[in-house]
C-alpha cells in the first residue's frame, strides 16, 4: 500500500510546472535578481489580495516579525506579548530586537491567544502584541483588539500559517498595525525557499520597512538609518506571483479535506479543530487533540501514514528560553495542548481516497484500544 505523506510539494509542482518554470525563466531572461520588477509586482498583488495598502517583501517570516517590531521602535527593555505554543521563530524574532517576550496562555477549546490572559499581562513596558493565527485559524481578534485599543498598544499579527484566513469579511494580517507572513515552501502560499512579507495600511511604516530591509538605504550608498539585509529575491517573488491566483482554490480544498476528516472522526475520542463562527480557517495544519497521541502516531506510522506534532515543547520549556523564568504548569492550556496535539496529512493535492485511509486507520486504532 502506498505511503501517505504528511505533505508533498512535488504534487503541486507537477500540477503547475509550466507556470512556475515560465515565471523562473522570466527572471533568468531579465537578468535582475534582487529588488526588481517581480518583487514590486508581487508586493502590489499580495496587498491587493489581502485588501491592504502596502506589502513589503523580505527574506523570511521570522525577519518579517523582526522588521515589523523594529519599524515600530521596539528595542531592549520593551516587552512584547505572544503565546507559548507557537513555533520558536515567533519568539526568536522578538528577541532579535532586544525586547523581552512575555507569554500568555491560549483559549480553552482553541489554540490561540486568550484575550483575558492578555489583559492581565499588560504592563507599562508592553510595547507590542503578537497574536499568532496558529495552524491557519484566526486568533480572537475582537478580544485582542479591545485590549490593544484600551492600552494603545500596536498589534503585529503573525500570519505565517494563515494566508487567506478571515475574521468576519476581512483577511488576517490587516487588523493590526502590521501583519507578517512567511512563504516557507510548505505554507499555504509557499516559495521554493525562504521568503516573507510585512503588510500595513500605514504609508510611513511601509517606507520605513523598505529602508530597514535594505541596510537603511534610501538610494545607492546613501544610508539614512541602521538596517539589515532581508530582501525577497526576484525568483521567489516570481514563483509566488504564479501561485497567488491559486491560493483561494487551494484553501478551499484544505477546508474540504478538513470537513471530510471531521465527518469521519465525529464519533471518535479525539478533539477536532474548532472554528469561531465569524472565522474562516485555512487549515495550514489539521491539528487533532488526543490523549493517546504517541500511541496513535506510532500506529499510523506502521500503516504508512505521515504525521507530525506541532509543537511538542512549548516556548517556556525550551532550554533556549529558560531565562523567561516560567516552568511546568505556568501555562496549563498550552502545555496540555502540546501533550495531545497530532497533525494529520493536509495539503491540497491529498486525494479523497487518502483522506479515507487516514481516517479508517484512526478508527481502527480506537476500535482496538477502547476498553
Amino acid at each position: 500500500m502506498n505511503h501517505i505523506p504528511f505533505g508533498d510539494l512535488r504534487r503541486q509542482f507537477d500540477n503547475y510546472r509550466a507556470e512556475i518554470q515560465a515565471a523562473i525563466g522570466r527572471v533568468l531572461e531579465r537578468g535582475w535578481f534582487i529588488l526588481g520588477e517581480e518583487v514590486e509586482q508581487f508586493e502590489k498583488e499580495f496587498a491587493e489580495y489581502l485588501g491592504c495598502e502596502y506589502a513589503v517583501g523580505c527574506a523570511s517570516g521570522t525577519e518579517a516579525i523582526t522588521l515589523a517590531l523594529v519599524a515600530l521602535g521596539i528595542r531592549q527593555g520593551d516587552e512584547v506579548i505572544t503565546v507559548p505554543n507557537t513555533a520558536v521563530p515567533t519568539v526568536a524574532a522578538i528577541t532579535a530586537t532586544g525586547a523581552t517576550p512575555v507569554l500568555v496562555d491560549i483559549e480553552d477549546g482553541f489554540y490561540n491567544m486568550d484575550p483575558e490572559a492578555l489583559a492581565s499581562a499588560v504592563t507599562r513596558r508592553t510595547k507590542a502584541i503578537v497574536p499568532v493565527h496558529l495552524y491557519g485559524h484566526p486568533a480572537n481578534l475582537d478580544g485582542i483588539r479591545e485590549v490593544a485599543s484600551k492600552h494603545r498598544i500596536p498589534i503585529v499579527e503573525d500570519c505565517a500559517q494563515a494566508h487567506g484566513a478571515m475574521w468576519g469579511d476581512q483577511k488576517v494580517g490587516t487588523f493590526g498595525e502590521l501583519g507578517c507572513f512567511s512563504f516557507y515552501p510548505s505554507k499555504n502560499l509557499g516559495a521554493f525557499g525562504d521568503g516573507g512579507a510585512v503588510v500595513t495600511n500605514d504609508k510611513a511604516l511601509a517606507e520605513r520597512l523598505r529602508l530597514l530591509r535594505n541596510y537603511g538605504q534610501r538610494e545607492r550608498y546613501v544610508h539614512v538609518m541602521k538596517g539589515m539585509n532581508s530582501r525577497l529575491d526576484e525568483i521567489q517573488a516570481a514563483i509566488l506571483r504564479a501561485k497567488l491566483p491559486h491560493l483561494d482554490m487551494w484553501n478551499e480544498r484544505r477546508r474540504a479535506i478538513a470537513h471530510s476528516y471531521a465527518q469521519y472522526l465525529q464519533n471518535v475520542d479525539v478533539r477536532l479543530p474548532g472554528e469561531f463562527s465569524c472565522a474562516k480557517h485555512v487549515y495550514h495544519i489539521y491539528a487533532l487533540r488526543c490523549r493517546s497521541r504517541d500511541l496513535l502516531q506510532a500506529f499510523l506510522h506502521e500503516r504508512g501514514i505521515g504525521t507530525l506534532i506541532h509543537y511538542p515543547i512549548p516556548i517556556h520549556l525550551q532550554k533556549a528560553y529558560s531565562e523567561l523564568g516560567a516552568g511546568p504548569g505556568s501555562y496549563p492550556r498550552a502545555e496540555r495542548h502540546a501533550k495531545e496535539e497530532l497533525s494529520l496529512p493536509m495539503f491540497p493535492e491529498l486525494t479523497d481516497e487518502e483522506v479515507k485511509r487516514v481516517t479508517e486507520a484512526i478508527l481502527e486504532f480506537y476500535h482496538k484500544n477502547v476498553r
